[in-house]
């Protein structure tokens, strides 16, 4: 496991290693680093390379290996490239949360973020955050190669940009708490399992459709909200520090997400009662990972 030089003194010997690599991308990453004045980028962005291409590595082989063998008749009916893609983004998508939701609980407990939220800097957020922004750059390139939705790719594209600054460093105490909203992706991605394996309507894809909703709700809706409001706050309180470009960038940016999730868990509320009045049907074609499907981003 890679973990940037200036973490490595709380870690166990054994859990850190630098590879041969790292020089040469930390070098990459300098005049980016300098340009776009993220001082912390440089020691960080060996994770982020090496996330993206794991996750990458997931998507186009991994996930296409192991799926056709785990799941031999419902990996196999996938006939389009589109029904085959939607699969193994989830598949990555579900990767994800369980690799970054740990990272991101560990940074909450911080005493230096809790005193300073919006200049405040902790190793373990530039770990989780390089782990999150390799993910977000693979998620905004798949958007753009596989277009499939307008609202996926400003999903992308927003959190890349967003967590990306966190290098700055700015805003690392609400980048990692942000995260946590991927705790409902997990029963978002299982609701799409349990279409593709021919479980629709069934008690089980009830029971997590309810876990879902509720999650969504809690950790989207209600806590998202609650965190925007302290986010706005913050900035406003650092209004003279800031540049209006980095005001409205943010403001807008974070106004932006939590609309994408009003307007994903209306539609998951309807795309999941109408698997249990009666007329549910697998998930298959066009409807595959949208509309049909409880339409929000496997992120």
């Amino acid at each position: 496991m890679y973990i940037p030089d200036g973490f490595q003194g709380s870690l166990p010997l054994s859990m850190s290693f630098s590879l041969p690599t790292d020089r040469p991308l930390r070098a990459i990453a300098q005049p980016m680093a300098n340009l776009l004045n993220l001082p912390h980028l440089p020691d960080h962005f060996p994770l982020l390379v090496y996330a993206f291409i794991l996750f990458t590595a997931v998507h186009l082989v991994i996930s296409p290996y192991l799926s056709a063998r785990i799941f031999p008749v419902s990996y196999g009916k996938l006939r389009s490239k589109r029904a085959i893609n939607q699969w193994n983004i989830q598949v990555v998508s579900l990767f994800h949360v369980f690799i970054v939701l740990p990272l991101a609980l560990a940074c909450l407990g911080s005493d230096t973020l809790k005193a300073d939220k919006l200049w405040g800097w902790d190793e373990r957020v530039g770990r989780t955050v390089a782990v999150a922004c390799g993910y977000f750059l693979w998620d905004t390139l798949d958007a753009i190669f596989n277009f499939d939705d307008l609202g996926f790719l400003i999903h992308g594209v927003s959190c890349f940009t967003l967590y990306m600054m966190t290098f700055r460093p700015f805003l690392g105490y609400y980048a990692p708490r942000f995260l946590t909203w991927e705790l409902s992706t997990i029963f978002l991605n299982i609701h799409r399992f349990l279409d593709k394996t021919g479980h629709t309507g069934s008690s089980a894809q009830w029971l997590n459709g309810v876990i879902l909703l509720s999650t969504f709700f809690s950790v989207r809706i209600v806590y998202g909200w609650y965190l925007t409001l302290d986010f706005m706050r913050s900035l406003y309180a650092a209004r003279a520090e800031l540049p209006t470009a980095y005001l409205l960038a943010f403001a807008l940016g974070n106004l932006t997400l939590n609309g994408l999730n009003l307007t994903w868990f209306y539609k998951m509320i309807f795309a999941i009662r109408k698997r249990f009045d009666g007329e549910s049907k697998p998930l298959t074609g066009p409807a595959n990972g949208n509309a049909v499907s409880a339409d929000a981003p496997a992120h």
